[in-house]
C-alpha cells in the first residue's frame, strides 16, 4: 500500500492531469478564452447583467484554508468521480441541462408548444445566469484554485454551481413531481467542481445563491406569461373552417412572446377562401401528387422522428452539434446564448403561427375533400400556417446567423421539413409558404437581437 503522502501526491497528479484534460484549470495556452465583457451583455430576465452582484469573496487567509479544504477532498476523487466530472464538463452547462431537460420534456409526453415554452424560459434564465456571474466574475477577478496565469477566467462565482441552481429550480417547478431529482443533479455538478479543484466552496456557495435570484426572476416572468391558463372558447362553425374536437392548444396563440411585440404582430393575410380558384388548384397540386418511398420516408421522418411532439429534440441537437463543432462548446456565456436566442425564436414562431391557426381556423385539405387521404393522421389543430414550417425555418435561420458555414444544409432541411407535409398530403402548399415567412420574420428578430446585445463576434 501507497504511504499516505505518496498515495496524495499519486491521486492529485491524476486527478490534476484529468482536469486539464477536461478543459477545468488548463493552462493560459490551452485555455478557451471567455470575453470578459459578458456581464454587460443584453439581458432576457434581469434589469442588468449586475442586478445581483454578488459581494466580494473571502479574503486570502479564509482562501488559503478553503485550499486546504481542497486538497483534502481531492482524496475523494475515485474512478466514478472521474467519470462524472468528465460527463459534466463535456460542455458548457447549458448544453448538459438542455440534454436532462429535454429528457424530462419528452418522458412526459408534452405538447411541442409547451415543451417549447418550458425550454425558453429554462435557456434565457441560464443565459442571464451566465451573464450576471461574469459581472461578479470581473468585479472580484478572484483567481481560482488552479488558476495559471491571468488569462484564467476569475472562479467567484462558479458557473457550473449558477446554471445548476437555475435548472433546477425551473425543471423542479415544471415537473415537480422530480424536483428532488433535478436538485440531486445540480448538488452533484457543485460537489465535482470542488472534486476537481475547480473552484472554491465560497465560489459554489455564491452560484447558489446567485442562481437562485435568478431563477426567482425567470419564475415570476414565467407565471404570467399566460401558458397556465386553460382555453375557455369554441370551435367556429361555418364552410371553409376546421371542425374537431379539442384543439390542440388554442391558449398558445396568447402566450408572452419574447422577440415579438405581441403574438399577432407577423400574423400572415387571410388564406385563399375555400371555394376559391386558388384552393381548388392547391387541392388539384394534392391529388396529383405521386408519393415515393422517398417522399413518404421524409414525411414519416418529418412527422414522427423530427417533427411533431420531437422538434425541440432534433433542432436542439443540431445546436450542440454546431457549438461542439464550432469550438464553442466549453464557453459557457456563448453556449447559453447560442441556446437561448433558437429557443426563444421556436417559442415565438410557434406562438405567432397558433395565432394565426385560431384566427382563420382554416379548413385542412381531407376536411374539404373527404375522398382525399393523407398518408397519415393529421394533427388535430387548423391548416394555416404549417407549424413545421414556422418552427423548422425560424431554428434554422437562427443557427445560420451563428453558424453561416451551415447556413445551406440548415436551410435545406427546413425546406425538406415544408415539402414534407405537403408529400403527407396534410397542408396546401399557401400553409408551407406562410409558415416559412413567420419562421423568416422570428428568425430575423433573433438576428436583430444578436446584432444588439453586446456580445463580440467571433
Amino acid at each position: 500500500m501507497l504511504k499516505q503522502p505518496l498515495r496524495r501526491r499519486a491521486r492529485s497528479a491524476v486527478l490534476a492531469g484529468s482536469c486539464i484534460l477536461l478543459g477545468i484549470g488548463a493552462s493560459p495556452a490551452a485555455a478557451q478564452p471567455v470575453d470578459s465583457s459578458v456581464g454587460t451583455w443584453r439581458t432576457w430576465v434581469l434589469a442588468s447583467g449586475d442586478q445581483f452582484r454578488l459581494p466580494p469573496p473571502p479574503g486570502a487567509d479564509a482562501t488559503r484554508a478553503e485550499a486546504e479544504q481542497l486538497r483534502a477532498m481531492s482524496m475523494d476523487a475515485d474512478a466514478a468521480a472521474l467519470a462524472r466530472m468528465a460527463w459534466w464538463n463535456a460542455a458548457a452547462p447549458s448544453y448538459r441541462w438542455n440534454q436532462i431537460a429535454i429528457e424530462a420534456l419528452l418522458a412526459a409526453d408534452l405538447r411541442a408548444n409547451f415543451a417549447m415554452r418550458h425550454l425558453a424560459v429554462l435557456h434565457t434564465a441560464l443565459a442571464d445566469g451566465m451573464i450576471a456571474a461574469w459581472d461578479s466574475k470581473y468585479a472580484h477577478n478572484r483567481a481560482g484554485p488552479m488558476a495559471n496565469g491571468a488569462a484564467a477566467t476569475p472562479s467567484y462565482p462558479d458557473e457550473h454551481a449558477v446554471a445548476g441552481t437555475v435548472a433546477a429550480a425551473i425543471l423542479g417547478t415544471i415537473f415537480p413531481r422530480r424536483q428532488g431529482e433535478f436538485e440531486a443533479l445540480a448538488a452533484e455538478a457543485s460537489r465535482l467542481r470542488l472534486l476537481a479543484g475547480a473552484a472554491y466552496p465560497s465560489d459554489v456557495a455564491a452560484g447558489v445563491a446567485l442562481g437562485r435570484s435568478v431563477a426567482a426572476v425567470a419564475l415570476e416572468r414565467a407565471a404570467r406569461d399566460g401558458s397556465a391558463q386553460a382555453w375557455t372558447g369554441t370551435v367556429p362553425t361555418g364552410p371553409g373552417l376546421w371542425s374537431g374536437t379539442n384543439p390542440i392548444a388554442p391558449q398558445a396563440a396568447t402566450w408572452t412572446t419574447w422577440l415579438l411585440a405581441s403574438p399577432s404582430e407577423i400574423r400572415p393575410p387571410p388564406p385563399a377562401a375555400h371555394d376559391s380558384a386558388e384552393r381548388a388548384a392547391e387541392m388539384t397540386d394534392l391529388r396529383a401528387f405521386v408519393r415515393t418511398p422517398k417522399t413518404s420516408g421524409d414525411a414519416f421522418f418529418w412527422e414522427y422522428g423530427a417533427g411533431g411532439q420531437r422538434n425541440f429534440d432534433y433542432w436542439g441537437a443540431h445546436i450542440g452539434r454546431l457549438l461542439f463543432e464550432s469550438g464553442q462548446a466549453r464557453n459557457a456565456p456563448r453556449a447559453a446564448r447560442t441556446y437561448a436566442l433558437v429557443q426563444a425564436a421556436m417559442h415565438d414562431a410557434g406562438v405567432a403561427c397558433w395565432d394565426a391557426k385560431y384566427t382563420y381556423w382554416t379548413i385542412r385539405p381531407h376536411q374539404l375533400d373527404p375522398a382525399f387521404r393523407p398518408l397519415f393522421t393529421v394533427p388535430n389543430h387548423p391548416s394555416y400556417p404549417s407549424a413545421h414550417s414556422c418552427f423548422s425555418v425560424a431554428a434554422t435561420q437562427t443557427l445560420a446567423g451563428f453558424f453561416p458555414a451551415d447556413a445551406a444544409i440548415l436551410e435545406a432541411l427546413a425546406r425538406q421539413a415544408g415539402q414534407a407535409r405537403i408529400a403527407a398530403g396534410v397542408h396546401y402548399w399557401s400553409d408551407v409558404t406562410a409558415g416559412e415567412r413567420i419562421g423568416q420574420q422570428v428568425a430575423a428578430r433573433a438576428a436583430e437581437r444578436a446584432r444588439t446585445d453586446g456580445a463580440k463576434r467571433q
